[in-house]
């Protein structure tokens, strides 16, 4: 089942997806976002994450408008820190190459300490990568 967030003017910001077949956590957001979007969407799937006892997270920010540098910060200093705990232990993320998005992504793979990070422009191989991970704590 696939949970929709909606931002303030009623359009959908961020879907969340336990899959079960993959043993991840899917995220995808789309549109403008705003701190308080970022602070809310990361807060859901993580809880989601640590509910289904996962380790992987494929996080899909290719249909993000403009930046998510404001939110950088908190991200990589509040955030991360507090996933790795609920369990987060491998991050893919699908970025649009020559994004504004997509520098803030490199910025944040470049600077997370927490969990391993990398990045991808397809998700094909985003997928292949996280699969050799995908398996939920305690097997």
């Amino acid at each position: 089942m696939t949970r929709e967030l909606i931002n303030a003017f009623g359009r959908v910001y961020l879907t969340i997806e336990v899959d079960k077949t993959n043993k991840w956590v899917h995220v995808n957001w789309m549109g403008y976002l705003t701190a308080e979007n970022i602070k809310t969407g990361a807060a859901a799937y993580t809880a989601e994450l640590a509910n289904a006892g996962y380790t992987c997270v494929l996080n899909d920010t290719r249909l993000i408008v403009g930046s998510w540098g404001h939110s950088l910060e908190w991200v990589l200093e509040e955030w991360a820190p507090q996933a790795a705990r609920a369990g987060l232990k491998h991050f893919a993320m699908i970025t649009t190459p020559e994004s504004f998005a997509e520098s803030t992504a490199m910025e944040f793979y470049q600077n997370s300490i927490a969990f391993e990070v990398k990045t991808f422009d397809d998700m094909g191989t985003a997928k292949s990568w996280l699969q050799q991970f995908s398996v939920p704590l305690g097997q």
